[in-house]
């Protein structure tokens, strides 16, 4: 079970990597696009329109990539000084739950989100010409992508893995 979930890891390392630099193109081209919206604004005095929907468009695509790094990486919020008082196998359990209360989340948001896309798509955005369920694309994928990372440290756990990587304590040496 090792070998087979270190495999899956290194896909999913990829498939990290891949969301930490489309997240941060996102954050560039959004603060290039607010930045032209507000020169055209205050110098051309000729505001381009299509730059809000565009960058709100985008803020979703790198909040939500990046929400989804952060679970895989262990980097969200979390409470866990009480954990350090707790034996060891307590300590699992405790990972353990917040897992699947994470990955219980986050596939509400993959359905919803999927419900609103589909509910949305036949509208649209009127200033950019799409398809307004394409908002709702970011809020699905960011919801597949955390459940998959939820699922991958419940199964490293169980197979005796590390769960936090990239430098940071792994459950073991808590």
């Amino acid at each position: 079970m090792q070998k087979t979930m270190l495999t899956v890891s290194d896909i999913l390392d990829r498939v990290t990597r891949i969301c930490i630099w489309a997240a941060g193109t996102g954050l560039v081209l959004m603060t290039a696009f607010i930045a032209w919206q507000v020169f055209g604004r205050y110098v051309l005095n000729n505001t381009p329109t299509w730059t809000e929907s565009i960058s709100v468009m985008i803020m979703g695509w790198f909040i939500f990539l990046g929400a989804a790094v952060g679970i895989r990486e262990g980097y969200h919020l979390s409470f866990d000084v009480v954990l350090y008082f707790l034996p060891r196998k307590a300590q699992l359990i405790l990972f353990s739950i917040s897992d699947i209360v994470v990955a219980a989340f986050s596939f509400g948001m993959m359905i919803y989100g999927w419900q609103l896309m589909m509910n949305a798509w036949n509208s649209t955005i009127p200033n950019i010409g799409i398809s307004g369920g394409t908002v709702f694309v970011a809020l699905t994928m960011g919801g597949a992508l955390i459940f998959l990372f939820s699922l991958e440290r419940l199964v490293r756990r169980m197979a005796g893995l590390p769960t936090r990587r990239f430098g940071d304590a792994t459950d073991e040496e808590i």
